[in-house]
This record gives C-alpha cells, sequence and structure tokens, in this order.
C-alpha cells in the first residue's frame, strides 16, 4: 500500500458502482421497449372482408361471382376486337373499334373502382363505448318501464329522429354495438354496417354503398351500352359476310361472332333492365334496399314521404353523381395503437433505483473523509475485508468476515460507523456534499465550518484506525 494512493482508485470503485449506462444492467431490462412490428387495422378488420395490395384493395370475402364478371367482360370484348373489327374497320370506319375500346375502358375502370373500394363502411364501437352505450340504453329502458302506467313499453333498441319532418327510427346494430345512421343497414354477407347502404352486389364483389354507389351506376350504365354496341355490330357483320357467301358460310367464316351474339343476347336484357331500375332510384333519391322495403310508399300513409328527395329529378341525380366523395371511416391502412405504451428505461443514468441510490449516497459521502489531513493516507478500511492492502476492485460479496467475537463488520453496519447517515445524525451538518469541510489552509474567512464539525470527523477517523489495528492483530495471531 503506498502513501497517497488511497483516494485514487477508492474514487474510480464509487464511479463505477453507480455507473448505469452498462446495457447488462437488470434494472433497465424491465424499462426497455419491445421492438415488435406494428401491424395495420385491415390485419385484424373484425368483418368478413378480403385486403389486398396492404389493405389497399377491400373486397367481399365471396368473390367467385366478381371472377365471372371479369371473364364474361374479357372474352366477349377480346372477341369482338380480334374477329369483328377488323372487318368492320375496313368495311364501314376505323371508328368502330375505337368507340368500342373507349367503352371498354370505362367498363373495366368503374367496375374495379366498385369492387376495390371501401363501399362505406361504419366502424364497430370499441369496448369501453359499447358498455357506455349498453348502460345507457338500460337507463332508458328502467325510467320507460317505471314510468308507464299503461303497460306500454317503447320498442327495445331504437332510436328516432326527424328529418326534413319526417320521423325515422335509428336502428341498434348487436354486432356493430352501434346506433345505425340513417339509410344504414348491416350486409350479413360482409358483416359489417354501411352507410347508405344500397345492396350487397356479387356481380362486383362488394357491397354497394354510399362511397362506391356513383361508380356501381356508371359501370352498369356503360355495360349496357358496351352490350348494345357489341350485340348491334355482331350482327352487323354477320350480314354483311351473308350477302357476299351466304348465311351459312358467313357463320363459319365467323364462329366468334355467334359465340358473342348469344352471350350479349342474353345478358342485354338484365344489364338494360338493371340500369333503368337505378336510374329511377337516382331520380327519387332511394336506395335498393328503402325500394324494396317500401319505405317511402304511399301505402303506409298519405303523410308517408322520402325525406331525401330534393324534389327535383335533376337536383337528386347531382347529389347521387356530382357531390363530394366522404372519406372512409375505418382507415383500414392505419397502424394499430397499444392500449398502453411502454416507457424507456433511463439512458442517462440521473435516475437511480435500489442499490443504485444508496451508492451514490456513498460516493456522494466519500470527499468528506478524504479532505482531512489527520486521517492516514492509507486506504480507508473497507467493510468485509480481512486485508485492507487490496485493491477496491477486488472487492465482491461473500468475502470472509471477522470472528463472531469482534465487532461484526457487515456493509451495513461497517457503512454506518464510516459514513453516519443523515436520518441518525440530524444535528450534524457535515455529511452533506455542499458542506463538506476543505483542507486547512482552502477555507474562506467567513466559513460556516466550525471546530466542532472537524473534531467529529477526527474522532470517527480513530474509531476507524482502532477497528483496523484490531483486525491486524487477529490476522497475526491467525498466522502465528
Amino acid at each position: 500500500m503506498t502513501p497517497g494512493g488511497g483516494s485514487g482508485p477508492m474514487k474510480d470503485c464509487e464511479y463505477s458502482q453507480i455507473s448505469t449506462h452498462s446495457s447488462s444492467s437488470p434494472m433497465e431490462s424491465p424499462h426497455k421497449k419491445k421492438k415488435s412490428v406494428p401491424k395495420r387495422k385491415w390485419e385484424v378488420f373484425p368483418g368478413r372482408n378480403k385486403f389486398f395490395c396492404n389493405g389497399r384493395i377491400m373486397m367481399a370475402r365471396q368473390t367467385g361471382v366478381f371472377y365471372l364478371t371479369l371473364v364474361l367482360i374479357l372474352v366477349t370484348s377480346g372477341l369482338f376486337f380480334a374477329f369483328d373489327c377488323p372487318y368492320l374497320s375496313e368495311k364501314i370506319t376505323p371508328a368502330i373499334p375505337a368507340i368500342g375500346g373507349i367503352l371498354f375502358f370505362f367498363v373495366m375502370g368503374t367496375l374495379l373502382r366498385t369492387s376495390f373500394s371501401d363501399p362505406g363502411v361504419l366502424p364497430r364501437a370499441t369496448p369501453d363505448e359499447a358498455a357506455d352505450l349498453e348502460r345507457q340504453i338500460g337507463n332508458t329502458e328502467d325510467i320507460a318501464n317505471g314510468s308507464s302506467s299503461g303497460g306500454y313499453r317503447p320498442p327495445p333498441r331504437t332510436k328516432e329522429v326527424i328529418i326534413n319532418g319526417q320521423t325515422v327510427k335509428l336502428k341498434y346494430c348487436f354486432t356493430c354495438k352501434i346506433f345505425r345512421p340513417p339509410r344504414a343497414s348491416h350486409c350479413s354477407l360482409c358483416d359489417n354496417c354501411v352507410e347508405r347502404f344500397d345492396h350487397h352486389c356479387p356481380w362486383v364483389g362488394n357491397c354497394v354503398g354510399k362511397r362506391n354507389y356513383r361508380f356501381f351506376y356508371m359501370f352498369i350504365l356503360s355495360l349496357s351500352f358496351l352490350t348494345v354496341f357489341i350485340f348491334a355490330f355482331v350482327i352487323t357483320h354477320v350480314i354483311l359476310r351473308s350477302q357476299q357467301t351466304g348465311f351459312l358460310n358467313a357463320l363459319k367464316d365467323s364462329p366468334a361472332s355467334v359465340l358473342e351474339a348469344v352471350v350479349c343476347f342474353f345478358s342485354v336484357w338484365s344489364i338494360v333492365g338493371l340500369s333503368g331500375f337505378h336510374t329511377y332510384l337516382i331520380s327519387s333519391n332511394q336506395t335498393t334496399n328503402e325500394d324494396i322495403k317500401g319505405s317511402w310508399s304511399n301505402k303506409r300513409g298519405k303523410e308517408n314521404y322520402n325525406p331525401y328527395s330534393y324534389g327535383n329529378i335533376f337536383t337528386n341525380c347531382c347529389a347521387a353523381l356530382c357531390g363530394p366523395l366522404s372519406p372512409s371511416l375505418i382507415d383500414r391502412r392505419g397502424f394499430i395503437q397499444p392500449d398502453t405504451p411502454q416507457l424507456a428505461g433511463p439512458s442517462n443514468g440521473i435516475t437511480m433505483y435500489g442499490a443504485t441510490q444508496s451508492q451514490s449516497n456513498m460516493a456522494a459521502a466519500t470527499p468528506l473523509l478524504q479532505s482531512e489531513p489527520s486521517i492516514t493516507s492509507e486506504e480507508l478500511p473497507l467493510p468485509g475485508k480481512t486485508s485492507i492492502s487490496g485493491p477496491c476492485a477486488s472487492l465482491t460479496l461473500g468475502q470472509p468476515t471477522p470472528p463472531s467475537s469482534m465487532p461484526n463488520l457487515t456493509s451495513d453496519s461497517g457503512l454506518t460507523d464510516i459514513i453516519p447517515l443523515k436520518e441518525e445524525h440530524e444535528g450534524h451538518q457535515f455529511l452533506t456534499p455542499e458542506e463538506a469541510p476543505s483542507p486547512p489552509g482552502m477555507l474562506p474567512s467567513g466559513s460556516p465550518i466550525t471546530h466542532s464539525h472537524t473534531m467529529h470527523v477526527l474522532s470517527l477517523a480513530s474509531q476507524d484506525s482502532l477497528h483496523e489495528d484490531s483486525v491486524r492483530g487477529l490476522v497475526k495471531l491467525s498466522s502465528v
């Protein structure tokens, strides 16, 4: 042990013990933020839907009829452009394939837009919202039952609102746990409440609602024109050929025209009829669901009328086809927010817990023992050691202790003997780092440090030297 070498290792030891920068500290591991890949909302969507392209495309789960629609349109149009258009453009005009191409791309665009978009799905209530709504419904029913005198009970799970002077009932959805807005309905196939629900169309593989109704109407309208266009010019092609080679030879020369004519003949009636029906609905500002149920029929009463109609066909058509497109309410590509976010652990060592805080207290009091010149320059006796000259860094748990006849030098008692805690000596203010005494000659003239403070430190040093002599005597006796 060299003179003057006790303070340096002591400082290094204390500061290394209170360091919290180590990544293997057991106190930091519970506070570290777990890295996990966040999920998007479409991955846990409760409805019966299919999603593609990371949630950008939304369809119903039953898409078999939709693929049949695609095949019929693509095959019929492809045969027309491959076998009929070359002859018609040569014999009549090149504008025929151009017009057919424009109609074809418009039909495909509106079909895909209808099938791949959100029809207006309403988000379901969260568990807290559903519980709060259930409490409100229960309180309302209890009040109605208690106040009813003639045994009358209002229909459960309904609300009534007034729209343009007409009473409209809002029904409660037991699946989505919400009161559906006016004109909304729950689709049993997609298992979603859809705003301004019209119907579920298997031919487009999606529900038809507020957000895709205009595209659905433009699809069936343009498909009607395309079907009539192809059917008309296929018949023209067959007639022109039959005038040259005969009817049978014309059919043999262009067998694809026969297939096109058959498909168009059986489909044109339903397509044109559907387009006419939806034209009537748009002109009166109704939905298919409302028309089938007869919600605004005069049969229910003379005072029953459609509160959503503007009273003008042109205005109703503009509202349905040219109005602003409302945004999606389900945010299917958004990330799921965790309920209780985890907090990251401290990284700068300022916040300490458990034993680290006690070590910092010991390090704060250490300069007080090293600042007095009356204390020996040898290394201070540390608790739990039989050898005093060992380096401070070699201190570990489980070191040999003195015999039981000697004072027990455990870590807690030794620390209390060397450094009295502030709670046990409330009258002594020398334990705080701010009021630690400085060496002689360095004290200012107006210093608050008194002589009693220094004498108390010297008495502590004398007690420490007695413990050191006792330990050395035990070592000599054991060696003899």
